[in-house]
């Protein structure tokens, strides 16, 4: 997993609350358990006009230009701006892999439901709650200027319009300093690898008979 410290980029706004996770990734995509090859079907629903399947590209399918993140002056952005609930509805892991892999690393919005909020920090995707006024504030300025270019410290706590203004924000402590660090839930516990093996050679030295060939726990 990556490290998170610093986003600087655009933001596209997606102005719908309630967004939910077959909305975000469709059921008939979820047919592999690798974290890559789901980019291509974010919001498919709302993207195409055209029913994709599996293996098929973007650019054999039928755009709806109309859909923001088809918008060219909205191509590139590296923060999602999302309204109320967003991320609700099933707990698919894949929601989260679509959204870093087609490429963003930060997704702002009032509220998140809470098992993709939870997969966010495993992926590390950067979730920032604001209150809703200040994401209204946040999608009324991209919307008029799609320029606008937002800087998400991590460390500072904080969301910025480059020459305007910022906000902070709240984040677990523990949760901050694995995305900071780019540690996993595997990952992190990996860091105390020697001691955990240390403390195997210990349990099987106390209790030998529970690892001689066809020993009896009992």
């Amino acid at each position: 997993m990556k490290a998170v410290s610093k986003i600087e980029g655009q933001a596209a706004p997606l102005d719908r609350a309630n967004v939910d996770t077959d909305q975000i990734i469709p059921k008939q995509f979820l047919k592999s358990i690798r974290r890559t090859g789901f980019g291509d079907y974010l919001f498919d629903g709302w993207r195409f006009q055209d029913e994709g399947q599996l293996g098929m590209t973007p650019n054999e399918r039928a755009l709806n230009r109309d859909f923001v993140l088809n918008q060219p002056q909205y191509q590139g952005a590296s923060i999602l701006l999302a309204r109320d609930n967003f991320g609700c509805g099933s707990s698919r892991e894949h929601a989260v892999w679509a959204l870093l892999e087609f490429g963003f690393d930060c997704v702002i919005a009032p509220s998140f439901a809470d098992i993709f909020h939870n997969n966010c920090f495993k992926n590390g995707l950067l979730p920032v709650v604001l209150p809703e006024a200040q994401v209204a504030a946040l999608f009324e300025q991209v919307q008029a200027d799609p320029d606008t270019r937002i800087d998400v410290d991590l460390q500072a706590q904080t969301v910025s319009v480059i020459g305007g203004a910022s906000y902070g924000f709240e984040i677990d402590p523990q949760r901050k300093q694995k995305l900071l660090r780019g540690l996993d839930d595997v990952q992190l516990t990996l860091q105390d690898a020697q001691q955990i093996r240390d403390f195997e050679a210990g349990y099987a030295k106390r209790r030998p008979w529970l690892y001689a060939e066809g020993g009896n726990a009992s």
